[in-house]
């Protein structure tokens, strides 16, 4: 009898564990992640438009840098 509560409870809990590894398998990220982790598409896009705008400054002042240079 506790054999089968043993099993029953590890079945269990595998089947827990397996679920949240599925769900971060099947959003694309590493299997041992948060499966809890909001990862909706315009937060995601947020987040990239954000770091393309720190590029795009970045670049931008990089040739101000540049013209300034050539002007000196």
């Amino acid at each position: 009898m506790k054999a089968i509560k043993y099993l029953i409870l590890g079945l269990f809990v595998g089947g827990v564990l397996g679920v949240a590894a599925g769900v971060n398998i099947g959003r694309d990220q590493p299997v041992l992640s948060n499966p809890f982790n909001d990862n909706r598409i315009n937060t995601r896009m947020k987040d990239s438009g954000s770091e393309l705008l720190k590029q795009s400054g970045e670049a931008i002042e990089d040739a101000g840098k540049a013209i300034k240079d050539q002007f000196n």
